[in-house]
């Protein structure tokens, strides 16, 4: 049980990885991401988050860590077989037929993780068009908030058993082993894009035909996840599709989108607008079109010029092409500054940096909005702007530049304190307005407050159905954990008895006895010729005292030279002795006293080697 303090504590946790990182895991769910956490902190034998978070600010390198654990990449080709068989069979057949056989289709796949799911939609795309249409005609957008398992996804080579799911037939087609691994194939790996996304706080992907998502939402509560699917919307096209995990029903959200086949998830956009109807134009002459054009390119040029907001423009060499005359005053730009190198000019770093953001555009091909930038003019002075950068594509598959306009958005924080007070004084009219309504509002309690309780269950049902798929992932993920490590014990293993074997091969076929006595004269290795020259197998002396022994063999002129090789002073000594071997034959046998070393050169015991003269 947590208390209220240690429910404070946690949120300061989260607001300092907001800050530090920019991963806003306010809209997660609390049970499962203080789970995730606990986890980690585990690990690192922390147990309170106000220790864990001094952890992190003394060890930086720790939110690496912490966020693949938070960030459960589980996933798999062909997830949920019976689902992928019917959007390919009946969905992908519809979304073909609504468009014309040159019309592109845009497919994201949502939390991708490590790219199974990317380039299973690739698959089953190329296997309805044909690899050759479908490399022409389609492009999936793979995105995912976790940078590391991006670079895995974008690597594309997976070990055997992530292909287990995969039909023979479809392995040999799609991929190529190489060593211990299979790499998808480079043609169609060139049609999915991958790049970081974060649900909560970037712009969504457009005009999509498909989106899938599955297994995603469940981590955020309901009133994020409400967000989330309101942008789900915007970014489908009006007979878009939306294929989601098992786990995520969508019943409290029938205005957005209505099921198709609800036990496999898939859902159809609901369209709240109907498109306009295009008027038909007569057809100008060919002086009015040209005439039309050029009194077109003067006003374009007239608008960018006199436009209150302050724009730029960008090329894709990096040099500014152009600003208007609200951005040369605001920024202090000259006409000597057209046609130089963006990263020159003040305005590329300050008041905030916006050369890797541009780098994020040509990436990604989407708009970026950075909001709320903070400005110190001149006079001392604060202004508040929010810039919009955005690609200028020459045609579907070429930028040749961007556009950057600054929105001076210090007016709408100098009315924040109004605002606040106006909406005030409406909710205390609402409150007014409420009070007059109780009346009329007390005839439908009974039917509401009915109705209001199958809500509640249905929500209760739906947050633990997903709290338990929360669960099952992260079993899953730590299965795997121990997979791998069990595979790299048995490596281990293998290696130690195949040394083991090498080890004892060498001292069976030396031509001397071989004695390996510790510290405390106790045998550790007794070898082959031994055993014929005293009669004693290894088994009946090992972990028995040298000095114990009744064989062949003096025992007491042996003790000073292994003391001496104990206790350093000799690194080499040898004697010879007369002796009586298993026979019962005297011989002559000389024995080398050699020291038995560690990796740090630390005396454990004494090697024996003994031969008969």
């Amino acid at each position: 049980m947590t208390n209220n303090n240690d429910d404070q504590i946690f949120e300061t946790l989260l607001e300092y990885l907001h800050n530090a990182r920019g991963f806003d895991f306010t809209g997660y769910k609390r049970s499962s991401l203080k789970r995730r956490v606990y986890k980690q902190m585990q690990s690192r034998q922390v147990y309170t988050f106000s220790d864990y978070l001094d952890y992190l600010q003394v060890h930086p390198e720790e939110f690496y860590s912490l966020f693949n654990t938070i960030l459960i990449n589980v996933t798999a080709f062909f997830r949920d077989l019976k689902a992928w068989d019917y959007l390919q069979n009946e969905i992908l057949p519809r979304i073909i037929e609504n468009k014309s056989p040159l019309d592109p289709i845009r497919v994201w796949s949502v939390g991708c993780a490590s790219g199974e799911e990317a380039y299973t939609l690739a698959i089953i795309l190329a296997e309805t068009l044909g690899i050759e249409n479908c490399r022409q005609r389609v492009k999936i957008y793979a995105t995912d908030v976790d940078e590391e398992a991006l670079r895995d996804a974008r690597h594309a080579s997976y070990y055997p058993r992530s292909l287990e799911n995969i039909s023979t037939d479809l392995k040999e087609k799609y991929f190529e082993a190489v060593g211990d691994r299979f790499f998808f194939r480079p043609d169609l790996r060139r049609i999915v894009i991958f790049g970081r996304h974060d649900l909560i706080q970037d712009a969504p992907i457009s005009r999509l035909d498909l989106l899938v998502c599955r297994n995603t939402l469940m981590y955020f509560n309901s009133e994020t996840q409400a967000r989330i699917l309101n942008r789900f919307h915007f970014a489908l096209n009006n007979n878009g599709y939306l294929f989601l995990g098992k786990a995520e029903m969508l019943l409290t959200h029938s205005n957005l989108f209505i099921p198709i086949h609800l036990q496999h998830r898939i859902f159809n956009k609901v369209n709240k607008f109907e498109r306009a109807k295009i008027m038909e134009l007569s057809q100008p002459n060919k002086e009015e079109i040209n005439n039309n054009i050029n009194r077109n390119i003067r006003l374009q040029e007239l608008s960018f010029e006199h436009s209150p907001i302050a724009q730029i423009i960008v090329n894709k060499s990096g040099i500014l092409g152009s600003a208007n005359a609200t951005a040369r005053n605001m920024f202090n730009l000259i006409i000597n500054d057209l046609g130089r190198p963006f990263q020159d000019l003040e305005i590329s770093y300050r008041p905030t940096e916006l050369r890797s953001q541009i780098e994020k555009v040509y990436q990604y091909l989407v708009p970026i909005q950075v909001k709320n930038i903070v400005r110190y003019l001149p006079d001392n002075s604060t202004q508040y702007l929010d810039i919009s950068i955005n690609p200028l594509p020459e045609n579907s598959n070429k930028i040749i530049g961007v556009t950057i306009t600054f929105t001076d958005v210090t007016i709408y924080h100098e009315l924040q304190t109004e605002l606040q007070r106006a909406n005030q004084d409406l909710e205390t009219f609402n409150e007014e307005m409420q009070s007059s309504n109780e009346e009329l509002e007390t005839t439908n309690e009974e039917l509401q407050s009915s109705n209001e309780e199958l809500e509640t269950t249905n929500e209760e049902l739906q947050s633990t159905n997903e709290e338990l798929e929360t669960m099952n992932e992260e079993l899953q993920s730590t299965n795997e954990e121990l997979e791998t490590m069990n595979d790299e014990l048995q490596e281990r293993t293998l290696k130690l008895n195949q040394t083991n074997a090498f080890l004892n091969s060498i001292l069976s076929s030396l031509q001397v006895g071989v004695i390996v006595i510790d510290r405390q004269f106790k045998i550790l290795c007794w070898n082959d010729k031994s055993e014929n020259l005293w009669g004693l197998r290894n088994e009946e002396v090992k972990e028995q005292s040298l000095l114990t022994l009744d064989i062949g063999l003096p025992i007491e002129p042996l003790q000073d030279p292994i003391r001496n090789c104990l206790i350093e002073q000799n690194d080499h000594q040898e004697i010879t002795l007369s002796a009586i071997n298993r026979r019962g034959q005297k011989i002559k046998c000389r024995i080398s006293f050699n020291p038995l070393l560690d990796i740090d050169r630390e005396r454990l015991g004494v090697i024996l080697l003994t031969a008969e003269i």
